[in-house]
């Protein structure tokens, strides 16, 4: 039988190491999530400063770069119609 412990089914269970165990578990858990939060907030501001030094705001190219992508698309589709038409006249 365990001495500071309990007997479970026959298994002796020592609650002294269970509960350093836990605590241990506990503390490095803790660490971690705290690990965790210093590296997402240096990151962010990382980036943060990246984008302050950019010359064009990504908010802007990310504008010009729509406004690309419908002038493309229309030309496209113009294109396509006029090649339909082009067909069903030859």
């Amino acid at each position: 039988m365990a001495t500071n412990g309990m007997t479970v089914h026959g298994i002796d269970i020592d609650t002294k190491m269970l509960t350093v165990g836990v605590a241990v578990t506990g503390v490095a858990a803790f660490l971690g999530l705290a690990g965790t939060v210093i590296v997402a907030v240096t990151l962010l501001n990382a980036g943060r400063g990246y984008v302050r030094q950019m010359e064009v705001p990504p908010s802007e190219r990310a504008a010009r770069a729509l406004r690309q992508a419908k002038a493309v698309s229309q030309a496209a589709s113009q294109a396509g119609a006029e090649a339909w038409r082009s067909a069903d006249v030859a």
